[in-house]
């Protein structure tokens, strides 16, 4: 069995559905018994960091919407059945009836690179703030206010900003999920 052939191809996939298609390709090879055939069922994530009610909310977003990767074998009924999953449209790179086109070894190193960089910059929030710069306040206390940048602490990920207050100005200490770039 070690001397199967398998390559990396991308299935698409309906936008939001990946997960589901995943689990289903997963249900449907074990059930026809040719797990030894596909191996791995990818769907690049990136983590994003929102605030909801005040609270900082880590959610995962697909990199790829609509599509899945899918290191396998396609002999048998392999293709066949990914093709029949809910949520399924076919492979890409496939002409209308013609057979899926594999990814090159490049652009699955290039892929697999960027989703092992992600998985790491897991807590790494790059916010090129100035020193200078006008931001609006998006949370807390000051919600709306306007102020500018006094100084930057990478480390906290905190801003001293000032912001003008019934005519004074006053120092807020931000971090950087309070704040946004003024438009």
């Amino acid at each position: 069995m070690a001397d199967i052939d398998r390559k990396w191809y991308v299935v698409r996939a309906i936008s939001g559905k990946e997960k589901k298609v995943k689990d289903l390709i997963d249900l449907e090879i074990g059930r026809i018994g040719m797990s030894d055939y596909v191996t791995q069922i990818l769907i690049p994530t990136e983590k994003v960091y929102q605030i909801r009610n005040g609270k900082k909310v880590s959610k995962e977003r697909s990199f790829f919407p609509g599509y899945v990767l899918i290191e396998a074998a396609l002999v048998g009924e392999v293709e066949h059945t990914i093709k029949g999953v809910n949520n399924v449209i076919g492979f890409l790179g496939a002409e209308k009836g013609g057979d899926p086109v594999p990814l090159r070894q490049s652009e699955v190193n290039r892929i697999l690179g960027k989703v092992d960089e992600l998985a790491e910059s897991d807590e790494e929030m790059n916010i090129p703030y100035i020193v200078g710069e006008s931001i609006k306040v998006i949370d807390g206390p000051f919600n709306n206010f306007t102020g500018i940048i006094e100084e930057i602490n990478e480390e906290k990920k905190k801003l001293k900003v000032m912001v003008k207050i019934f005519g004074r100005k006053t120092p807020l200490e931000l971090s950087y999920m309070q704040v946004e770039k003024e438009s």
